[in-house]
């Protein structure tokens, strides 16, 4: 079973997401038209209103990637409707601040094009995140605004996890609550995990059972902080016996071992900012531990993805079935432009004029169109994101290649920028 369609009625009012069959039969008698392109929805043209189920929007989130999931209550028990994963771009924030203030630090110290500061008694608000760590919450919180526009959302449940790094370092502290109960030893296996990309330490293999090894085995002096173990398959495991990681021949495991888990940080400043928005939403909100997302998604013997760790969370993510075919919907933040008026050079001084319009002839860089040439060079039909020009004759790069010249007079909008790429 594929994603389901969502639905609208003639009101614009959400309804229950149907399946794809139903949603091409309804296009094709004419009672229903296309609404959105992505997600792909539909609005029926003879209907008002209609009977729903309770619709969970289940969220999984992530540093780098987060996953969204929808769970609907039927007779038959909770199902999988919808999922997605959303890939963020909060390293490239970070990485365009630090440009921007180098350059501006440049610029002081050579004292050229240097405007003093305005003024001195900035603050920042108590619940202020860096703009790499907020981009996160900002798109989850877009993606939850959209889907309670377009299904019957009734509640919400998110994995609030918690990596507390000073008892990973030393578990000897209070290790009863870690040693105890169903889920012992989750924790820290997850940290693991996280930390070493799911992949064997040493052959880089994925999609097998990996196994907890310690980098300078126990018999030898090594202890069981987490800066001393790793993740291995069971092959890699025996072969590497008694031996510390440096004479089985891996020298920099044990540094890399001993870096900071970044994303366990990103995770930990930002997981209660995100749990006070979804809170002020309104919806009943389910939080769940990352322990309880991986025991419910074992016990169903479901894979490890970010989407199907959403379905997991909670207490409601125990017995959700998922359709073998269901694939996620995978979306890619780009942003939504910036205000940088003008290209520069490498000193920072300007090379390009400053630009005149951000439409043209109606469309908008980053736009989805279709552009049905009818005779020159160009022609045949193109699909892809449009670059605008002033001249209105724009590029369109499609999945293969970046068709230029191609007049806005052959354009027809199929989808406006709205900060994401869709695959």
């Amino acid at each position: 079973m594929q994603r389901r369609v969502f639905v609208v009625d003639k009101n614009e009012q959400s309804l229950m997401p149907c399946r794809p069959a139903r949603a091409r039969m309804l296009l094709k008698k004419g009672r229903a038209t296309i609404y959105k392109r992505e997600p792909f929805t539909i609005m029926l043209l003879d209907r008002a209103g209609g009977e729903t189920q309770a619709v969970q929007v289940k969220i999984d989130p992530g540093s780098k990637t987060s996953g969204i999931a929808m769970v609907a209550d039927f007779k038959c028990g909770p199902r999988c409707i919808w999922a997605s994963e959303v890939k963020h771009r909060g390293q490239q924030v970070h990485l365009a601040l630090l440009k921007r203030s180098q350059q501006r630090q440049s610029r002081r110290s050579r004292k050229t094009r240097y405007r003093q500061p305005r003024f001195n008694n900035r603050r920042c608000k108590p619940s202020w995140l860096p703009p790499s760590l907020q981009s996160p919450v900002d798109n989850i919180l877009t993606w939850v605004k959209r889907l309670r526009r377009l299904a019957p959302v009734t509640h919400l449940a998110m994995e609030l996890t918690k990596f507390d790094t000073q008892k990973m370092q030393n578990p000897e502290i209070s290790g009863v609550e870690y040693q105890q109960g169903t889920l012992q030893g989750y924790d820290v296996r997850e940290y693991l995990l996280e930390k070493w990309d799911h992949h064997c330490a040493y052959c880089g293999i994925t999609g097998v059972p990996l196994e907890v090894e310690h980098i300078v085995p126990k018999d030898r002096g090594g202890g069981n902080r987490v800066s001393n173990l790793t993740i291995a398959c069971g092959p890699c495991n025996r072969e590497k016996g008694n031996r510390t990681a440096t004479e089985f021949g891996y020298p920099h495991i044990q540094a890399q071992a001993k870096q900071p888990l970044r994303d366990a940080a990103a995770i930990n400043a930002t997981r209660w900012a995100l749990y006070e928005q979804l809170k002020a939403t309104g919806l009943p909100l389910e939080v769940g531990t990352g322990a309880r997302t991986k025991y419910n998604r074992i016990q169903q013997g479901y894979p490890k993805t970010h989407w199907l760790d959403a379905v997991c969370v909670g207490e409601s993510g125990e017995q959700v079935f998922v359709q073998p075919a269901m694939q996620p919907l995978h979306i890619q933040v780009t942003g939504r432009g910036s205000r940088q008026m003008c290209r520069v050079d490498r000193y920072g001084f300007p090379r390009t004029g400053a630009k005149r319009f951000k439409r043209v002839h109606g469309f908008q860089t980053g736009d989805m169109v279709k552009a049905v040439v009818p005779t020159g060079k160009h022609r045949g039909t193109h699909i892809g994101r449009v670059a605008v020009r002033a001249s209105g004759r724009f590029n369109i790069k499609t999945a293969h290649e970046t068709v230029q010249g191609i007049s806005y007079r052959h354009c027809r909008l199929l989808h406006p920028s709205d900060g994401y790429t869709y695959q």
